[in-house]
């Protein structure tokens, strides 16, 4: 009589432990690519993985014209950034190339900076930067290339998590947070992201760089508009956007016409100097109406909100908004990237994200990114955001507390 066959039992084969990049691969078994800026930060990324043993294969993208920034200092991705990368991959001894990006990056942030500010919005290129040219394109080379993962010189953290995704949390120096501007970043992008500087800070880095024999150990910073000469946006406006620049009045939040302006392009939500206007009191500018061509000025306290909408939500969080509770999520929000996060309630209504700032906020612009945070606590896990599309302030709040939200945004 036969045996009834068994199930088979099969060796138990221990798991490989993870490599420092959380990856089940040994580091010379693991290829690296390094978006490589030209900057120490990058520079001792790509240094320290070399260190590890890692393969590493640095990236430099030329953004705009060479010609224009090689002489600029606190300029990124271009001139004398991208000698700088090439000699500290000959030093490191990897293969490093430069991709010309110039053509993609003007259709993908310059001109959607001069179409946002012709609009009486304040942009934040760097997010849409990272979110297109760097985190799109970029990381679709480098897995061409055969990468395991893209490596940059950002300072944030991201953890794995049981599921097998990854999630985005501030770094350890706080000072030095990126999380604003890298919030856009998508689930498939951040899974396949490594931010090795996330647990140092920038002085452990600088430090780092000229123990490895990084000769631009204390190269300055680069300016967040890189792109702009001198930090002239509105000369750029003008030229980009020529039949968007129209003159207009400076009118009073209470109606009163105070002034006249050559261009809304030339003023920002907050700002106080530089307005031109006697009155004898202190004015902000308080709204940018391009419909109307108006510069809206008003006292500091009418600044403020409590209420905003956003567009071009990015989600990381737990949880679908669809399943969020009727009440909304408790959340912190971070208006602007030089503010802290603060208690906020987070709703989606149909297709409109609405945020309510608990304690309220001053000056928050349209156009402007609001990034949404588990907690107000150091270290908190990034949950998303979006680029805030309306401005409910108090003032206007008051005078129509009646009326449907939907009719009150503007």
């Amino acid at each position: 009589m036969k045996k009834p066959y068994g199930v088979a039992k099969l060796p138990i084969v221990p798991m490989m432990p993870l490599n420092s990049l959380d990856l089940p691969k040994v580091p010379h078994q693991t290829r690296v690519v390094v978006a490589m800026s030209g900057g120490v930060d990058s520079s001792v990324v790509a240094a320290m993985l070399k260190r590890e043993g890692y393969e590493v294969i640095g990236i430099t993208l030329q953004l705009y014209d060479h010609g224009e920034a090689i002489h600029r200092k606190g300029a990124c991705c271009a001139g004398q950034d991208i000698a700088d990368a090439q000699r500290v991959a000959e030093h490191l001894g990897i293969p490093h190339y430069v991709l010309d990006y110039e053509s993609r990056f003007r259709d993908a942030v310059i001109d959607a900076f001069a179409e946002s500010y012709a609009a009486g919005e304040t942009p934040v290129p760097c997010i849409v930067c990272n979110r297109t040219v760097k985190f799109r394109d970029l990381l679709s080379v480098a897995k061409d290339l055969g990468a395991d993962v893209l490596a940059t010189g950002h300072y944030i953290e991201t953890r794995a998590l049981p599921d097998g995704h990854r999630a985005m949390y501030r770094p350890a120096d706080l000072d030095r947070d990126q999380s604003y501007f890298l919030f856009a970043t998508t689930q498939e992008q951040l899974d396949f992201l490594r931010f090795p500087l996330g647990r140092q800070s920038k002085a452990e880095t600088r430090a780092l760089a000229r123990e490895l024999g990084i000769t631009i150990a204390d190269k300055p910073d680069s300016q967040d508009i890189c792109f702009v000469p001198a930090g002239r946006y509105n000369t750029l406006i003008e030229k980009l956007k020529p039949d968007a620049v129209k003159p207009g009045d400076i009118v009073h939040v209470d109606g009163r016409v105070l002034g006249r302006h050559e261009g809304i392009h030339n003023y920002t939500v907050g700002q106080r100097r530089g307005l031109g206007l006697a009155t004898g009191e202190p004015l902000f500018v308080v709204r940018l109406d391009a419909g109307a061509r108006q510069v809206v000025v008003g006292p500091r306290e009418a600044l403020s909100a409590h209420r905003l909408t956003l567009r071009d939500v990015n989600w990381i969080g737990d949880g679908a908004p669809e399943n969020w509770p009727p009440q909304g999520l408790e959340v912190a929000a971070r208006v602007r990237s030089s503010r802290k996060p603060r208690p906020a309630m987070l709703r989606c209504q149909g297709d409109v994200f609405v945020v309510d700032v608990l304690d309220g906020e001053e000056g928050v612009a349209p156009g402007q990114a609001c990034v949404l945070y588990d907690s107000t606590q150091d270290g908190a896990r990034v949950l998303g955001g979006g680029t805030i599309d309306g401005v409910l302030s108090d003032a206007l709040a008051q005078a129509a507390a009646a009326a449907p939200f939907a009719d009150q945004q503007h």
